[in-house]
């Protein structure tokens, strides 16, 4: 659907003109976009490059002066520079993302600008994605599905495409946040040896599966399968990083569906080019997307996804209707359902 520049219906509260949100697309669920619609008025942002598959930085800046809200995700840079283009009439950003490494959360202080986010919502879609990609790449289904259609299943073979199980082994999860509570909760049922964890604190619900509170260290030497489920910022940032990944077993694979900036990806790529580990399963990167002469896409023992941790239908309506609720609450000088305390 091709939008206009705005959306406007008649005025609320006898204003001669309503306040305005800046979207950074113009394909958001459609049940969020009537639900700002019928307070504000609505503008797509432009980008500067007509060929470009998202807008820059610069793109937002130029658009944003006057806006009272920004309707953004997690691939959008909101820093210093944006909200200072904005001007004093700018109130909210609202990111339809759990996490939100992607604000400078010291400038919107600074500029007494609130930040809504969508947690919870997405979290038994992401953890589904994790067991997937768990499941998916230590039984090697895209290499056998690429064999089966490039030629290479000639006859059956006991050896061939063998890969590892996931009963009896060993599982540990980097953050157990909801997301990662959610994976524990899962993985458990595959009749696991051991499940352990890191966290601030001890999770009881964790703790109830058999699960165990540890070190990142012990974590990652002691797991057959590793899975980053965190949130990305100043402090976890390589929290998997080249020590570490050279501390895991030769069989270990690891999964990703925090950041792509909480492993060092490059000693990564060494380790699986050097086969010293089994594998990675990755639906996050850096950068994003992925160059095509990346060496991560042409490993066989690596599997990767475009970022669709959040991507099912009914999870990414949520989200946006919980996104435009957010900005909602600040036009009404209400609590947000979802804040980021700054």
């Amino acid at each position: 659907m091709n939008w206009k520049v705005f959306f406007r219906v008649k005025p609320v509260c006898n204003m001669s003109s309503r306040l305005k949100v800046l979207l950074v697309r113009n394909n958001f669920p459609k049940k969020a976009i009537d639900l700002l619609s019928t307070r504000f008025d609505l503008e797509v942002c432009k980008m500067s490059n007509i060929n470009g598959k998202s807008v820059t930085t610069q793109d937002i800046i130029d658009c944003i002066p006057g806006k009272f809200a920004l309707f953004c995700f997690s691939e959008i840079d909101v820093n210093e520079a944006v909200l200072k283009a904005a001007g004093p009439n700018f109130k909210v950003v609202g990111t339809m993302s759990v996490g939100y490494n992607h604000v400078d959360l010291t400038a919107m202080k600074k500029y007494g600008v609130r930040l809504g986010y969508t947690p919870g919502v997405l979290t038994e879609t992401v953890a589904e994605l994790a067991v997937g990609l768990v499941i998916a790449t230590s039984r090697r289904f895209f290499e056998a599905n690429r064999e089966l259609k490039t030629g290479g299943w000639k006859e059956w073979n006991p050896t061939w495409m063998c890969g590892r199980g996931i009963s009896n082994s060993v599982v540990g999860i980097i953050g157990c946040g909801n997301i990662g509570t959610s994976i524990a909760e899962k993985l458990s049922k595959f009749k696991i040896s051991q499940l352990l964890y890191t966290s601030r604190c001890e999770k009881p619900d964790v703790k109830a599966l058999g699960g165990r509170l540890v070190s990142v260290d012990v974590l990652v030497k002691s797991s057959d399968f590793i899975v980053v489920a965190m949130a990305l910022n100043e402090d976890t940032k390589f929290i998997v990083n080249r020590d570490r990944i050279a501390s895991m077993k030769p069989n270990a694979i690891l999964v990703n569906v925090g950041r792509g900036e909480l492993i060092d990806q490059d000693a990564l790529v060494e380790a699986l080019q050097e086969k010293r580990i089994r594998g990675a399963g990755l639906d996050v990167m850096t950068p994003e997307p992925l160059p095509l002469d990346h060496p991560l896409m042409t490993m066989d023992n690596v599997l990767l996804l475009p970022h669709i941790g959040s991507s099912t239908l009914e999870t990414e309506d949520e989200m946006a209707m919980l996104t435009a609720q957010n900005i909602l609450a600040v036009l009404d000088g209400k609590p947000m359902p979802c804040e980021v305390i700054l």
